[in-house]
Formats: C-alpha cells, sequence, structure tokens
C-alpha cells in the first residue's frame, strides 16, 4: 500500500469505514478488508462462519514480504516463512505482511477483518526491542547486540466485534488500563508545595480514577501486568497463524547526525490551508512543530518553504527567531544535519526586516552549529537577471557574516549569456558566474541522464578549498527507469535515489516538498496529487485525518524507503572507513545492488547479500 501506515495497526479498519481515497493509488492505501464475490463461506460449510472457532490459516491466506516490494491487490499468495531481520542500533528495519482472504466469514459476501497482535521481541538474556506494524523495529541507541526472536499473530475476526462501537478486545481494554494507572499516578497527591486547593483538586481526580478501574471490565487486568498475558481468546485459543520474526541487532550505532544531508521541504501554505491555521497563532507554530519533529525519524533535515514570484522561495528550518527558547532546541538537536536560515527580506524589504535578518545572523553564527546553516533564495534560476538578484543578496549576507553558506539549485545554465557553445557546457560554467555568492551547488539528475561520467564534469569546476559543495536534487524528472520517488515504480527504485547519490559522491541532497498536495480546506479533504506533475511528486505523507481521526501524519512506502536509502548510505560510510572508498563502490557492484542509474537490483535479494557483508566489519565499528 502506498500510505504505508507505519504505525497503526491494519487489523482496526472496518469494512464500513468511509475513507477516500488516494489519487494515483489503487485502493486508495486504506482497505483492510476485501470484497470478492468468488469466494464464499459454502466452501467450509452453510452458514455463518465463526473465526474463533477455525484456525485463521482456513480463512486467510499470509505470507512476508520485503520492504522494497509493491504489493498488488493481485498479488498471489506465497508460502508463510520465517522472517529474518539485521539491523544496526539507532536503525529502522522492515517488511510487510501481506493477506489474501480464502473465504467470506462477515455478511454481505464480505471477506472479514483481521486483527493483528505481536509478541515482544526477546533475547536469551532477557532483551526486549519495541516493534511497531508496516512492520516496522526501530532499534533503540542503547540497545543490546544480539539474536531477539518473537511472533506476530494474524486471526480473522468476528462480525459482531469489528465495529468500534462493540466491547473492547483484552488488548485494548488492558492498553486503556494502563493509561488509566498512569493517570493515577500523575495525579496521586505528594508533598507538593501547592495550594490546598490544588490538592483537593487531584484527590478528586485520584478518586474518580479508581472507580474506574473499579469496574469489572477491568478485573481481569489487575493480576497481568504484560500484553503477553493479555491476548485474545482467539489467540490464546491456537486459531491465529503465526509468523515467526528474528531480529540481529550488531553491535554497532548509526549516527545520530545523519552523514549526509538531505535538506527536504514542507509547505506552510498547504498546513495553514488544510488545518484552516491563521500565520503566526500557537496553532500554527504547534502545527509545524509536530511535522518538524516527525519528519527527524527519517534522517531528514526539513525545511518549511513558502514560494513566491519566478520561484523565489522563503526558506527556514526553525519557525521561530534565533533568540528564542524553541530555536536553540531546533537547531542543536543531533540529528538535524542541516537547518535553513529564513531571508526575511524576500517577503518584505523594509529595515525592519533587514535588521531582522542581520540579528539572526548575528546570534546563529556564534553558535557552534553555525556550520550546518545555509540559505536557500531562489529555486531553478533561469537567466542573469535572476542570477544578479542572488548576487546582490549574497553581498548583503556575507557582510552579516563572511562564512555564510547559500544554496542555488539550476538545471540549466542562465539564457541570454555567452558562458558556452553548448547547453550542457553552459550549465557546468555556472558555478563561474555564481562565485562566490554560492557555496552550494545543487544540480538536477535529470540533466546527467544516464551518463555518470558527466559528473566529473561538473565537479570539476568546483572549488572545495573555498568551501563549494555538490549536491544534487530529482524534481519531476528524471524518469523511469532512472532512480525517483513516483509512484509506480519499483521499491529498489525509490532507495536507489540514495544508492545513485553516494555512488556519484554527492555530499548533500535537496527534495523540494513532502506534502505538497492539491489544495484542500479540512483535515481529511481527499489528497489529490498536483495536475502536471508525476504521480506522487512532491508528496512523500499523508494527514492522518484522511484515513482515521489520528493527528499523526502517515508515511508514504516511498519515505519508509528514502529512510532505508539514509542508513544504506551510513553503512557504505562504516564499509568505505574500514576498506577505502574504491572497496565500497566495489561492494556495490559485486552484490549487484548499484551499478548505474539505469543498472540497479531489481528485487530485494542483492541487499540482503551487501547487508551480510557488514558482519566482517564488526570488531572495527564496535562502539561507533
Amino acid at each position: 500500500m502506498e500510505s504505508g501506515q507505519p504505525n497503526s495497526a491494519a487489523a482496526d479498519k472496518t469494512q464500513n469505514s468511509s475513507v477516500p481515497p488516494v489519487e494515483g493509488v489503487a485502493g486508495g492505501g486504506t482497505s483492510y478488508g476485501w470484497v470478492d464475490g468468488g469466494l464464499q463461506a459454502s466452501s467450509l460449510g452453510n452458514g455463518a462462519i465463526d473465526p474463533t472457532k477455525i484456525h485463521s490459516a482456513d480463512l486467510l491466506h499470509v505470507w512476508s514480504m520485503p520492504s522494497t516490494a509493491n504489493v498488488s491487490q493481485q498479488e498471489a499468495p506465497r508460502p508463510l516463512e520465517h522472517v529474518n531481520l539485521l539491523a544496526a542500533r539507532n536503525e529502522r528495519e522492515s517488511f510487510q505482511i501481506a493477506l489474501r482472504p480464502k473465504v467470506s466469514w462477515a455478511t454481505s459476501g464480505i471477506a472479514g477483518s483481521v486483527q493483528v497482535q505481536c509478541t515482544d521481541l526477546c533475547s536469551s538474556a532477557g532483551d526486549r526491542e519495541t516493534s511497531a506494524i508496516w512492520v516496522s523495529l526501530n532499534v533503540p541507541c542503547g540497545q543490546q547486540p544480539g539474536l531477539y526472536e518473537g511472533e506476530i499473530f494474524i486471526s480473522a475476526v468476528r462480525a459482531e466485534a469489528e465495529s468500534r462501537g462493540e466491547s473492547l478486545t483484552k488488548s485494548e481494554r488492558y492498553q486503556l488500563y494502563k493509561e488509566l494507572r498512569n493517570c493515577i499516578d500523575i495525579t496521586e497527591p505528594r508533598d507538593y508545595s501547592s495550594s490546598e486547593e490544588m490538592v483537593q483538586r487531584l484527590t478528586s481526580a485520584s478518586t474518580t480514577l479508581r472507580r474506574m478501574l473499579a469496574l469489572p471490565s477491568f478485573q481481569d487486568c489487575e493480576e497481568n501486568n504484560g500484553l503477553g498475558d493479555m491476548m485474545d481468546e482467539d489467540i490464546m485459543n491456537n486459531v491465529a497463524v503465526r509468523l515467526k520474526l528474528s531480529l540481529t541487532v550488531w553491535d554497532f550505532t548509526l549516527p545520530l547526525t545523519p552523514s549526509l544531508p538531505a535538506v527536504f521541504g514542507i509547505s506552510e501554505t498547504v498546513i495553514e490551508d488544510r488545518f484552516c491555521l491563521e500565520h503566526g497563532t500557537k496553532g500554527w507554530y504547534d502545527a509545524l512543530d509536530h511535522h518538524f519533529r516527525w519528519l527527524l525519524q527519517y534522517r531528514i533535515s526539513p525545511f518549511f518553504c513558502r514560494w513566491g514570484d519566478s520561484m523565489r522561495i522563503l526558506a527556514y528550518t526553525c519557525p521561530w527567531p534565533a533568540d528564542h527558547p524553541k530555536a536553540k532546541e531546533y537547531y542543536s538537536d543531533p540529528r538535524l544535519a542541516a537547518y535553513a536560515v529564513p531571508y526575511a527580506p524576500i517577503l518584505s524589504s523594509t529595515d525592519a526586516a533587514k535588521n531582522s535578518l542581520r540579528r539572526e545572523v548575528e546570534i546563529l553564527k556564534s553558535e557552534a552549529h553555525w556550520s550546518k546553516s545555509y540559505f536557500y533564495l531562489w529555486d531553478e534560476p533561469l537567466n542573469l537577471e535572476q542570477y544578479d538578484v542572488i548576487c546582490s543578496i549574497s553581498n548583503e549576507l556575507r557582510s552579516y557574516a563572511s562564512d555564510v553558506r547559500i544554496l542555488t539549485t539550476y538545471y540549466c545554465g542562465p539564457s541570454g549569456s555567452e558562458l558556452a557553445p553548448s547547453t550542457f557546457e553552459a550549465f557546468v560554467k555556472v558555478p563561474n558566474v555564481l562565485r562566490p555568492h554560492t557555496q552550494i551547488f545543487c544540480t538536477s539528475e535529470w540533466v546527467l541522464g544516464t551518463r555518470e561520467d558527466l559528473v566529473k564534469d561538473i565537479v570539476a569546476e568546483l572549488r572545495p578549498d573555498l568551501g563549494e559543495e555538490w549536491w544534487t536534487y530529482v524534481c519531476m524528472g528524471p524518469s523511469d527507469p532512472q532512480p525517483n520517488w513516483h509512484l509506480g515504480m519499483r521499491g529498489t527504485q525509490h532507495r536507489a535515489v540514495m544508492w545513485r547519490v553516494w555512488k556519484e559522491g554527492g555530499t548533500g541532497f535537496l527534495y523540494w516538498g513532502t506534502n505538497c498536495y492539491e489544495k484542500a480546506m479540512i483535515p481529511s479533504a481527499e489528497i489529490c496529487f498536483r495536475r502536471g506533475l508525476p504521480p506522487g511528486d512532491g508528496v512523500l505523507f499523508y494527514p492522518g485525518e484522511v484515513f482515521s481521526s489520528s493527528h499523526e501524519p502517515v508515511a508514504s512506502t516511498r519515505l519508509e524507503r528514502i529512510l532505508s536509502g539514509m542508513q544504506d548510505i551510513e553503512y557504505l560510510k562504516l564499509y568505505s572507513s574500514r576498506y577505502g572508498r574504491e572497496e565500497g563502490l566495489a561492494l556495490l557492484e559485486k552484490t549487484g545492488v548499484y551499478l548505474g542509474p539505469d543498472r540497479y537490483a531489481l528485487d530485494h535479494g542483492p541487499i540482503d547479500v551487501m547487508r551480510g557483508e557488514l558482519p566482517s566489519m564488526h570488531s572495527c565499528l564496535g562502539g561507533y
């Protein structure tokens, strides 16, 4: 499913829920039950089927697939096999569970709903690993290395229990029970310096919560202290399909700060429109803060953006000014590899705006994180007039800080110039026009096509001794078969975007938008991709309100694969630190993972082979 839903159990969806589809996605990524008129209950006898009395294997096909597989609605069932995963600390590793009904066990020919539950992953030493379903396993930095094993249970659900209004399952009641217990812990009166009235209020709240916990529904929770003892009766009666899962946690840790700065845009205007927020209000700040923190988990360095005339852009990582306490929290976050400083005069060229900018730079340049800063002023300038504006702004900024970094994206040379006789040569000569007014030259992968040899021509024009860097980006192009993040592309094609960056030697990456779908005025509005763009371009996550009552964004499978690609870069960097970059490149080739923009793995097997080479590094990577 395109929508991914990495942190929510598919089982909780019901057949009666009405959810708008995602444009361009078969099924909208929202359907977890099935309508299959060709499969009826008669195959197991007449009358309604009680799934608690029949093994779920007789009702469902269940099998696992790798995270790079695009699971279609016509996917043929496969044998159920043990899932084996490998991961470092501070890494997320994912796979997929595919489900297909054999018969219908609900009414009106509907196959019915399923429930997914999982045990803890436990090592022989008793250590445990927390799991989440898409399925993703997040390995904490402090996790003990070793082999962890567990199970995932997939079971059919009785039709009368499919409605949210029906009685809670034992696991749901236990979760509610834990939350209520937590409330009591918070509100218990202690030796506070609070007023007598506050103590009375806390005591009253505590008494009320205790009365709720005394309800008969919670009587069987008091004696249990873990979900392992609270599995639903259908699982306890051994009717669920069991998927065995093993995770090997290696004795090294991926760095908190990504080695490759990957800066991705979030449209502030899309958030304002969809969530009906006024710019600068508390709700606006809260919404931006929520999106920023959510995207950090994908090893992405987010920036918010507002577009102006002729592709001018206001880009900023932190909504608060540099002297605000939240700003220090943002800029000092070790998960942030790069941050955009807002050029406020782009909206207003008043003296007040310029003074504010000067003050912003003066504060930030005194901080240790200043080396992560950049200004993103103009997206894909096309002519000398636009280049002149960039140079003018650069002169202003460099008067505030001589080591300021400016990022400029481009896919061609400026029109009306006499830089070179050919289009590509003019493109290569852009640094000669923008020096010293740009330090991060960010070029489109589309320009290269499948000719990696052209990278040498681009890099040869740069001056690393002046702090110049070469970053790349994808936007609209390149198209199939080259790596990009369009819908309909292979899973390995999505993941290969970062393989390409590493092989070509780029030192950073930019993506223009993560939430740039068509304008909507309510949170739950149908997601429509923008006309004129390839399906999925500029959209990597969806508002949770489109699918349920959740306010948590929903990651696309493409965003999950971007994270995997970012993690692959860390693996390749670690491997190269031990054996040299040439050996790292050789590893990509000999395993068949990536040889070039049109020659890379078409299935998941070579990825596992490449990752399997890493045990040889353990002696030098321990404690990284």
